[in-house]
């Protein structure tokens, strides 16, 4: 399991770091190096939050995740989506942009583009900011959840769930105070719009994602290709002891979410990509050593979910959406402060770690065996 889910990933770092050696020598070999965990230990909790989505989604778009996701993930939010927030947020065009990227000596306007990127950064963390600070709030107002890992503080927020616009107007309301004390007085408008953007795409993408599977577009409809994909594993669910088979979004659905996954993954890559420059300022590098970290991160999701991991570790849901809730925080923090990575991914992955304790915790406790999807034991 570990090699057949992992392969790829051992592939592309053994590539990856022959390049690197090749091309930049003993040097770029240990930065490509350093950015790959820099890449992986900022983005542990992504995979997990990753993997409460992809669990939902049939074979077919697991796959899709692997594959084209990967390149986007690589190519697209850790390459093109940096030189386009540069060339939209500094006024300049695109192709001047990538020739700003691609020579460390030259600038524009006076400035790198490390620097142009630097400047940009109250539009990036007020985007992602946004974008992650509504995950957070909707799954703390969800009051259908099995399983609860502080209890007094999701019940009580479980009965706020009635109202259905909360967590959109707590994010508002959060936007303007820190568009209004937090922003240097130019960038206000910007990051306005930007917070606004991830408001938007959070809802307009996971709305049309929860639409088209409350409508009937899973795994189990009269679509024989849909359903052919789906199949094998509602079997391996219930293979695992699972009292019945789970339905997989395909189709619409699926491709919503797999949308989805992708603006996550672009709001959790935001501090890896502009850490990256601390250490070194060769585009080429950066993209290299981020994109071997992300096909860790992608391997490590699937492996979760055909793992079955989040079923048998309750409370890892929790952690890294309190995670989440933490780097929303310090993404809208960072707009004025500027946070050292090092912490943002401490945090992140001592809430997994918490969680995952507590989660073993519980199985002693009802005596439930990972691996065995169901409860020997009433929980207390």
């Amino acid at each position: 399991m570990v090699i057949r889910t992992f392969g790829w990933s051992f592939g592309v770092t053994v590539a990856g770091l022959a390049v690197a050696a090749y091309f930049w020598g003993a040097t770029g070999f240990g930065i490509v190096l350093i950015l790959s965990i820099l890449e992986i230990s900022l983005s542990f909790d992504n995979a997990v939050v990753n993997a409460t989505v992809l669990k939902k989604m049939n074979a077919f778009w697991q796959k899709m995740f692997l594959t084209v996701g990967i390149l986007i993930a690589v190519f697209g939010m850790r390459l093109v989506f940096p030189l386009l927030i540069v060339s939209l947020t500094a006024g300049i065009g695109p192709v001047d942009v990538v020739d700003l990227a691609f020579h460390d000596d030259k600038m524009i306007d006076g400035m790198t583009y490390a620097q142009h990127l630097d400047e940009a950064h109250p539009a990036i963390a007020a985007f992602g900011g946004l974008f992650l600070l509504m995950i957070f709030l909707d799954f703390m107002f969800d009051d259908e959840r099995e399983h609860r890992w502080i209890g007094p503080l999701e019940r009580f927020t479980g009965k706020l769930a009635n109202f259905d616009v909360l967590s959109t107007l707590i994010a508002l309301i959060t936007l303007v105070v820190v568009a209004q004390t937090l922003s240097p007085a130019h960038k206000e408008g910007t990051v306005m719009v930007a917070g606004v953007l991830g408001l938007i795409a959070y809802l307009g993408v996971g709305g049309l994602s929860d639409y088209f599977e409350t409508h009937g577009t899973l795994a189990h409809i009269n679509d024989e290709e849909d359903e052919d994909e789906a199949g094998a594993e509602p079997a391996k669910a219930e293979g695992r002891g699972g009292p019945k088979p789970v339905q997989l979004a395909a189709g619409k659905a699926a491709f919503f979410m797999f949308l989805y996954l992708e603006v996550l993954d672009a709001s959790f890559s935001f501090d890896g990509v502009v850490g990256a420059f601390a250490i070194t300022q060769d585009l080429l590098m950066i993209t290299l050593g981020l994109g071997i970290g992300a096909m860790y991160i992608r391997s490590l999701t699937v492996y979760l979910v055909r793992q079955g991991t989040l079923d048998d570790y309750v409370y890892l849901e929790h952690g890294a959406m309190y995670a989440i809730g933490a780097l929303a925080s310090i993404l809208l923090l960072s707009i004025k402060w500027e946070i050292h990575e090092v912490i943002t991914g401490v945090i992140g992955v001592g809430f997994i770690g918490v969680a995952l304790i507590s989660s073993i915790m519980r199985n002693k406790r009802i005596g439930h065996v990972p691996g065995q999807n169901g409860e020997t034991k009433a929980e207390a």
